[in-house]
């Protein structure tokens, strides 16, 4: 929000804008002031006739601010001093005279925009059609094998024979259920060698298997499963033969077994591994269609405290089986159905409106009675609403409650009968006596299913397990369903990176009985996952300059490629990427307690990876609809370090990628339409020698540094060979050593940047030796002259300033190169300060200022920038040239002398105790001050520095605000808040519970009986192991919403004066743009009191929870669903609708358990939940 123009610290125009000499105020020796500050104010309104001879009383001495035509004189000077300097050592027009003599060296190539973004989108095509056909090889060999299985009931775990990824780490760990229980399955113990392609070990003879923590490996299920899927091994193996370059190849199997390929080891986490498959995104996008949901919770007075807290956690896990092509909403009921969150209609289901659910599901309280046909028709309504965007595919309505009589018969005739649109799922939750009838008859009425949630144990499988039901429509439409999905960008937590993955289900082709009826089982879907790493390298990487950039997006208008596309946590084990296990807690913790690093995929909407505006909606709305488009545009483009904001001239141009969701896009600005290209056949033809025999080859060499300046090359990929890093120095002695054996007609090199590089070195050492070796840097108070170049130099002149070099080597990810090409003059950036630190040490450290400038050359009528020329001046020397330019001085040593009797204006270097006078950039950082105390606060946010001024100047319209959010951001993890309190999650009954004998035969005490045990068998759960602290997900970083905010040049040009009204400590300031710059000059009274601190502006990044969201449901972005939709088959059997029995414990059985706890005597393990109720044939 805007600071309010006339609060404390605002400023009004005062008369100073008729440039007369103000009197200097305040009590200071040898300075006339008014008696107070009344008649001070006073003065300010008198007509200015009657002002000037006020102000002209002789026979005094006094000095008064500054005139107005007086700055303008110091800012002409100011400008003329960086100009001349620049002129003399940057060597801009010297630059372009080496260009143009060498120009028999290099060739102007120009960028099509339009057959750049076609190539590249047909070559993505092309890459990705090659994992279609992989994909499509699995599926069909999936469903043959399956379907040629023979089922075996008397099969063993001896029987089988497989690697289990997770074997290593159960072995090692003491408490493992495998150590528990011995292996029985015929494990196998694999080799592994480290492959650079998977960065990770891996083994390519066979395939892992990873199965679900909760699910039994000796069920009859999962070993005939493991049969089965085995043959799968041959298939992979063929595909990797046909496509080398396949990644992870994955069958994720509706019973939960995962087996993916090549083998590696899986990453167990230090607690419980609760990674299912069939809860990934990626499996859910794969296995079922878009999908409109309304949960319904019963918030009734039956519900118990533990019965409505397995709800919560209940609506949670459901929430998470849901992805961004999904729509939902939560609402609760008694007698009335009402929201549980701001959200009053169908909202999308993307991370952060999951978030204010299961915000909102927490302050659930029960009371009042039951009332379905409240809820009900809350929801029937809800999905009825075809005002607002949605999915339009599988409409259903999932019910949680403790049970009831009343079957609503009424509402589904009035809603959803003969058609039965909506499936209706029902949940019973908790331990109870009710007859459950009436729920089951609901579901199977409505084509749902009834499932029991009779304690923490089941709530993960039962509430997952509804996909099976809305897979039988995809898998009765046969090949028509056989559609090849590819998912949103996610991090891959085996080290791959981001990648995406393409899915396509695999479905159950046998029949089933004498009568032949088709089968309706979905058994699981198909991923192959593709780094974006190798998507990227089809895209032009240097031809596009340092601020040209491709992108592409998805359907929901989410970013696959972008530049600003960078996560800043990582996700941890797992398997392949975006499939990372869940952290071992407990399903029975809150769900806001529950750990969710990067759970989903990596979700960037292309309007927040840049500064949005309309011209970018309208594009990104094109290219959602499938169209091609060009435009070119203006819009404000956010530095790469964040600190700043500039206005561009953006050129932008897209296409669809066929056979895909996905749409590409080119951006390029108007100087990188033409770019240089090396052409230097005359030297590399003439022998075939390496490349460190070419003629400016021996400039890269460091024995060259001290007397040609010292050179960074950009780490890029010249060869395949290539060392990379971290550190430029043994780079450049990697490159060097290659370079020895390698000629430059090599295939195992990248002839462009190879000899755009060696280009480069040339043209820089030249500007060396017509310019910078007989020049003084001294004479002119610089620490270093630089050049940068597209063609990956940076040369830094001399040698030893080399050693202060910060910058980034390589010239695209320098922000002061990329600022340079987008802004005209001369680019001035200070040494960048946080509030926070310790301010610079001036006295052991020599501070510089870089000021640079970009070189463009015109050829043939063809204009191009490839290069970026500079100096470095030197803080302390430049803060005491910048007093003299700012001072009344005739001659350089003679400062002006104000007689006894004459009337003298005040300047920056002489009243410099009562005349602030500073340089501050377009992103309101101080570079130069006249004040010696602020010269450790150079490359502050000036705020910090002085506050009503700054916020004088935004007042005024110096600077204008823009807010943005980071939604990739890191933020450490807050500290728990009761240390002392008992395991979270754990229902505790209080001493009215224990004296109560009806609490004992409650569905409370049973389901808390059966929480203990399942915490006993898992009781890391109740303890804090101190050595696993690094292990913890709440000690670690966790994705979050940052605010940033910037500030950049206003629409104010011209000289201004004003004051910043504050009463008796009110201000008077002159600010003044310097032409060619992108600094802004301020001279204003230094403050006499600290009244007026009130309005600080901040810069500084800080934590937020992101635009409110209930706002933004009402305004949501466009987009569109996939394409397909199957939610209906008229030949679906809905008679399997679930079934279920109450389980009411005796109260001998419940008495005696609770003794046995009592007593500490260990019980034996509860089983594990199956994967299924039934086996699939």
């Amino acid at each position: 929000m805007a600071v309010p123009a006339r609060t404390c610290g605002a400023s009004r125009p005062g008369p100073a804008r008729t440039a007369l000499p103000w009197p200097r105020r305040g009590p200071r020796p040898g300075v006339r002031s008014p008696a107070s500050g009344s008649p001070r104010l006073l003065l300010l309104f008198l007509p200015p006739l009657l002002l000037l001879p006020l102000l002209a009383a002789p026979g005094a001495s006094a000095y008064s601010f500054p005139q107005q035509h007086t700055m303008q004189h110091w800012a002409r000077r100011l400008e003329q001093e960086i100009d001349g300097v620049m002129r003399i050592f940057g060597g801009v027009q010297q630059l372009q005279e080496i260009y143009k003599d060498n120009r028999n060296l290099f060739e102007v190539q120009e960028n099509e925009p339009q057959k750049l973004v076609e190539k590249v989108a047909g070559d993505i095509e092309s890459l990705l059609d090659r994992k279609v056909q992989a994909l499509k090889r699995l599926a069909d060999a999936a469903e043959n094998f399956q379907k040629a299985h023979r089922w075996q009931d008397n099969i063993k775990e001896e029987d089988i024979v497989y690697y289990d990824a997770k074997a290593d780490a159960e072995l090692d760990d003491p408490e493992s259920e495998e150590m528990e229980r011995g292996p029985k399955a015929s494990t196998l113990r694999l080799d592994f060698i480290e492959d650079s392609n998977f960065k990770n070990k891996v083994n390519y003879s066979y395939t892992a298997v990873q199965i679900p923590t909760d699910i039994y490996k000796g069920s009859t299920i999962i070993l005939n499963e493991l049969n089965w899927t085995e043959a799968l091994e041959n298939v992979f193996t063929e595909n990797r033969r046909q496509d080398p370059t396949l990644l992870w190849q994955v069958f994720g199997s509706a019973t939960g077994v995962t087996r993916y390929y090549p083998a590696t080891p899986w990453r167990a986490p230090k607690k419980i591994d609760l990674y299912d498959v069939r809860r990934r995104p990626w499996y859910i996008q794969g296995a079922s269609s878009p999908k409109d949901m309304v949960i319904i919770v019963d918030v009734s007075g039956s519900v118990s405290g533990l019965t409505l807290k397995l709800m919560k956690t209940s609506v949670c896990e459901m929430l998470d089986t849901l992805s961004d092509d999904d729509y939902v909403n939560v609402a609760s009921f008694n007698e009335k159905a009402q929201p549980v969150s701001c959200f009053t209609h169908l909202v999308q289901a993307n991370v952060r409106n999951k978030k204010v659910f299961k915000e909102a599901v927490q302050g659930m309280v029960a009371k009042g009675t039951t009332g379905y046909k409240a809820g009900f028709e809350y929801a029937f309504d809800q999905l009825q609403n075809s005002n607002i965007t949605r999915a339009n595919c599988n409409k259903m309505i999932m019910m949680f409650t403790d049970g009831g009589e009343d079957r609503v018969q009424d509402v589904f005739e009035k809603y959803n009968w003969p058609n039965r649109t909506v499936r209706v799922f029902t949940f019973s939750v908790g331990q109870h006596n009710y007859d459950v009838t009436p729920l089951q008859w609901m579901a199977c009425a409505n084509k749902g299913y009834y499932f029991e949630i009779p304690s923490i144990g089941a709530i993960r499988i039962n509430t997952q397990e509804y996909l099976d039901v809305l897979g039988r429509p995809m898998v009765l439409a046969g090949k028509a369903a056989k559609q090849v999905q590819w998912t949103n960008v996610y991090e891959d937590a085996l080290g791959l990176g981001l990648v995406v993955t393409g899915t396509l289900p695999v479905f159950n082709l046998t029949q089933d009985g004498p009568g032949e009826k088709k089968n309706q089982l979905i058994l699981g879907v198909m991923g192959i996952d593709v780094a974006l790493n190798d998507i990227k390298r089809l895209t032009p990487n240097y031809t596009l300059g340092a601020n040209g950039y491709v992108f592409a997006i998805d359907l929901n208008g989410y970013v696959l490629l972008h530049p600003n596309l960078k996560p800043q946590v990582s996700q941890v084990g797992g398997l392949e990427g975006g499939k990372p296990y869940e952290m071992g807690t407990p399903d029975f913790l809150p769900c806001l307690l529950q750990t969710t690093n990067f759970r989903e995929p990596v979700t960037l909407d292309f309007l927040d990876a840049e500064l949005e505006d309309e011209n970018k909606e309208e594009i990104r709305r094109s290219m959602i609809d499938g169209n091609k488009g060009h435009k070119q545009i203006r819009t404000l483009l956010k530095s790469l370090d964040e600190r700043y904001i500039d206005e561009v001239m953006r050129n932008y141009t897209w296409v669809p990628i066929r056979s895909t969701n996905y749409s590409l896009g080119l951006v390029l600005p108007p100087y990188s339409t033409f770019y240089l290209q090396a052409n230097l056949s005359d030297q590399i033809l003439q022998v075939k020698l390496p490349i460190s025999k070419l003629k400016d080859f021996e400039f890269l060499l460091p024995s060259s540094f001290e007397s040609e300046g010292h050179v960074f090359i950009a780490p890029r990929e010249y060869c395949k060979d290539l060392n990379a890093s971290d550190n430029n120095t043994e780079f450049l002695r990697n490159f060097i050593e290659l370079m020895e054996k390698v000629t430059p007609d090599s295939k195992q090199c990248n002839n462009f940047l190879l000899h755009n590089l060696i280009l480069d070195t040339g043209i820089t050492q030249q500007l060396v030796e017509r310019v910078w070796r007989d020049q003084d840097l001294n004479t002119y108070s610089l620490l270093a002259v630089f050049a940068a170049t597209d063609g990956g130099i940076t040369r830094v002149f001399p040698n030893k300033a080399a050693e202060d070099w910060t910058e980034n080597p390589e010239p695209f990810n320098a922000s002061f190169y990329r600022r340079s090409l987008d802004n005209r003059g001369y680019v001035f950036k200070p040494p960048p300060q946080d509030a926070l630190l310790r301010p610079l040490e001036l006295e052991n450290d020599t501070v510089g200022i870089l000021v640079s400038t970009a070189v463009e050359l015109s050829l043939g009528g063809r204009t191009l920038r490839p290069a970026v020329v500079g100096v470095k001046l030197d803080l302390e020397a430049w803060a005491e040239k910048f007093k003299v330019l700012a001072s009344n001085r005739t001659h350089q040593d003679q400062p002006q002398k104000c007689g006894p009797n004459s009337h003298c204006e005040m300047d920056c270097e002489v009243n410099n105790e009562d005349l602030l006078c500073v340089l501050i950039d377009d992103g309101g950082f101080l570079v130069l001050s006249n004040q010696n105390h602020q010269w450790d606060q150079v490359g502050r946010f000036f705020s910090e520095v002085d506050a009503n001024l700054m916020l004088a100047l935004y007042n005024n319209s110096f600077y204008t605000r823009k807010e943005s959010y980071d939604y990739q951001a890191a933020c450490a993890p807050q500290p728990p808040g009761n240390l002392g309190a008992a395991p979270r999650g754990i229902f505790v009954p209080t001493i009215a519970d224990f004296l109560n004998l009806a609490w004992w035969t409650s569905a409370a005490a049973w389901s808390l009986f059966q929480q203990l045990l399942y915490g006993l068998i898992y009781h890391s759960w109740f303890q804090a192991d101190p050595a696993e602290a690094e292990g913890n997900p709440e000690a670690r970083e966790s994705s979050c919403v940052m605010k940033q905010t910037q500030y950049y040049f206003g629409s104010v040009n011209a000289s201004y004066n004003a004051i910043i009204d504050c009463g008796n400590c009110s201000r008077l300031f002159h600010a003044q743009r310097l032409t060619n710059t992108n600094l802004l000059f301020v001279v204003a009274e230094k403050p006499l009191c600290s009244q007026c601190e009130a309005g600080r502006l901040l810069q500084k990044e800080t934590h937020s929870d992101g635009p409110e969201q209930c706002e933004l449901v009402q305004r949501p972005r466009y987009r569109r669903g996939p394409h397909i939709c199957f939610d209906y088959n008229a030949t679906e059997d809905t008679s399997d609708c679930g079934r279920g029995a109450s389980f009411p414990p005796s109260l001998g059985v419940l008495v005696s358990l609770q003794l046995l706890l009592l007593l500490g005597l260990p019980p034996r393990p509860q089983p594990q939940v199956h994967a299924h109720a039934s086996h699939r044939p």
